[in-house]
């Protein structure tokens, strides 16, 4: 389903839908989001509204330089951990199970969302929820889930 987004208000609702159904996607492990798109394209703000939507009280910031930032949630929406990463500066699949990826992907309490999936394509199941970006205009774009 291809849906444009022409503010940062509807893409915060676009992700408060995705979110409302994930409880329902929840398996033996971990459930794994693949936000693809170029820089600019909305994976970062979709994830901050997506956030918001389970009940995490911080402010999130896109985790570039440290890879990976994990949230507590309180289980309401079926999970108790928002696993962030950003694999932009991984070289392979091989870098990011440096990072207990194995084990969070065990896991099914958490939502693992990964911006840049295809860098790390190597580590990840060939059932990962896609979620695609492009870049419109400055106000504009098109998310498909």
């Amino acid at each position: 389903m291809k849906i444009l987004s022409k503010s940062v208000a509807e893409t915060a609702k676009i992700a408060q839908d995705f979110g409302g159904g994930l409880k329902e996607l929840k398996k033996n492990r971990a459930v794994v989001v693949g936000l693809f798109g170029d820089l600019g394209s909305g994976k970062t703000t979709f994830t901050q509204a997506l956030g918001r939507h389970l009940n995490i009280g911080t402010a999130m910031t896109s985790p570039t330089f440290v890879i990976e930032k994990r949230y507590d949630l309180d289980g309401k929406f079926g999970f108790k951990k928002l696993i962030h990463i950003d694999a932009y500066r991984l070289a392979s699949g091989n870098e990011i199970l440096k990072l207990n990826f194995q084990e969070d992907l065990n896991n099914s309490d958490n939502l693992i969302l990964i911006e840049w999936p295809e860098r790390v394509e190597g580590a990840l199941t060939d059932d990962i929820l896609r979620v695609n970006f492009k870049f419109i205009s400055e106000f504009e774009r098109e998310i498909e889930i």
